[in-house]
């Protein structure tokens, strides 16, 4: 498809989406006071105010643009690419110590795609804090990674952006369903040589893993806590951070090998956070048992993540960094690694309207094959820009627009456009 192409065909989406969008942002905004009792109706408490829940939710509307193969973990077939989304969310305080929280979707599929939407459960669990002082809290259930600092603020009405972070979504060279037994085959499947077709970089969006896999919802256990201006916590949970969203259903993959990680925390006053994080946990799935070289089991191909986060906040401009170190063993080929980080910044130049920029940046190690030491995977940089209104208290809409280089199939550069409005209730 041609450039002019493409974009007269974004231009025809953001159109329909826009036909939708102007009477939907009428409707909110003539109703803001009937939006506000909905929240008070949705909210529940008890005469002595020991039990309280409250129900809110998401309405997501977005469309994307993009060169194929598609970019991250969007699976599709074309250009374009229309996602809606309900989002609807459980908080529930009994007493001072319990508290249960719950998310409910219903969508085309976690990853955006084209395909029957259905409804899923994404979170839930318990956690009990049995001091006042916030000092320990345990957790169980199925929940977001503890590890760095997107996932606590990954929901699209919090998010500066509409796709995230580079180390979140771009597929490395590693499968999960079978194990690599040669670096020949660690570089095939990393794409290193050059000139590969756009079909066979989307069919293997069903094999290949990222460094983490968005908020990595597995089921399992975790602690936290707060210790004046530190703060810890700790997980252990049935799939690792780079599981796919398919194996975070409880019963897909069992404890027998469990990921574990923590995360230590700074913040020496309200204008920085500091953040330490560490996870390990095999990479690959039941399925990859059949492919084992011999006398090796899952357990010998791991996934050892340390992390690095930053959060400054500054009148009105809000920073936002992390940086992982990624390493994958690998029997016989040897050790794997690569280093994910980006940078955010955003800027509110008014109640309403604010935009933001991010750098993403993924380099792979090198790893020895009969020539002699090579990479083993194409080095990708991402540039990142959204603007976002914030119509009323209950109404958002994001653009964003995206230019990629590496690993995009034949092309040195893809660009993806995209924007979401979200309607909160």
């Amino acid at each position: 498809m041609s450039r002019a192409r493409s974009i007269r065909s974004f231009a025809r989406g953001l159109a329909v989406l826009f036909v939708l969008l102007v009477p939907i942002s009428r409707v909110a905004a003539a109703n803001e006071d009937a939006l506000d009792r909905l929240e008070e109706t949705l909210t529940f408490a008890t005469p002595d105010a020991q039990a309280r829940a409250r129900l809110s939710g998401l309405i997501d509307l977005e469309q994307y643009h993009f060169q194929l193969p598609p970019p991250g973990v969007i699976r599709a077939t074309g250009n374009d690419l229309f996602t809606p989304r309900l989002t609807l969310f459980l908080d529930a305080q009994l007493g001072s110590q319990l508290y249960l929280f719950a998310q409910a979707r219903w969508d085309r599929g976690f990853d955006p795609q084209p395909a029957h939407g259905r409804v899923r459960l994404d979170e839930y669990a318990l956690r009990y804090t049995p001091w006042p002082d916030g000092r320990l809290s345990v957790q169980a259930g199925r929940f977001g990674t503890i590890v760095g600092n997107w996932t606590p603020r990954h929901g699209a009405w919090t998010d500066a952006f509409i796709s995230a972070p580079l180390a979140y979504e771009q597929l490395t060279g590693l499968w999960d369903r079978e194990a690599i037994t040669n670096p020949v085959a660690l570089l095939r499947w990393s794409h290193v040589r050059s000139g590969l077709p756009a079909a066979i970089t989307a069919r293997e969006k069903d094999l290949r893993i990222p460094v983490l896999w968005g908020p990595a919802y597995a089921t399992g256990f975790a602690l936290s806590g707060d210790l004046g201006k530190f703060g810890y916590a700790a997980e252990i949970k049935h799939a690792p951070v780079s599981s796919r969203p398919e194996t975070w259903e409880p019963g897909q993959v069992s404890f027998a090998h469990p990921s574990i990680g923590a995360r230590l925390r700074y913040r020496p006053n309200a204008m920085w956070n500091l953040g330490f994080s560490a996870t390990s946990g095999t990479y690959l799935t039941p399925a990859a048992e059949r492919t084992l070289l011999p006398r090796h089991g899952r357990g010998d191909y791991r996934q050892i993540t340390l992390g690095q986060d930053l959060v400054v906040a500054w009148h009105h401009w809000q920073f936002w960094a992390e940086v992982f170190e990624a390493r994958y063993t690998i029997p016989v080929v040897g050790d794997a690694d690569l280093v994910s980080y980006y940078a955010e910044v955003k800027y509110k130049f008014s109640p309403q309207l604010s935009a933001a920029v991010r750098w993403n940046q993924q380099l792979f190690g090198e790893i020895t094959d009969r020539t002699g030491p090579v990479t083993w995977g194409k080095n990708a940089w991402r540039l990142d820009a959204a603007p976002a209104w914030r119509f009323t208290p209950h109404t958002q809409l994001k653009l964003q627009y995206s230019l990629q280089h590496g690993d995009t199939g034949a092309r040195a550069f893809t660009h993806t456009l995209a924007t979401q409005f979200t309607l909160r209730f």
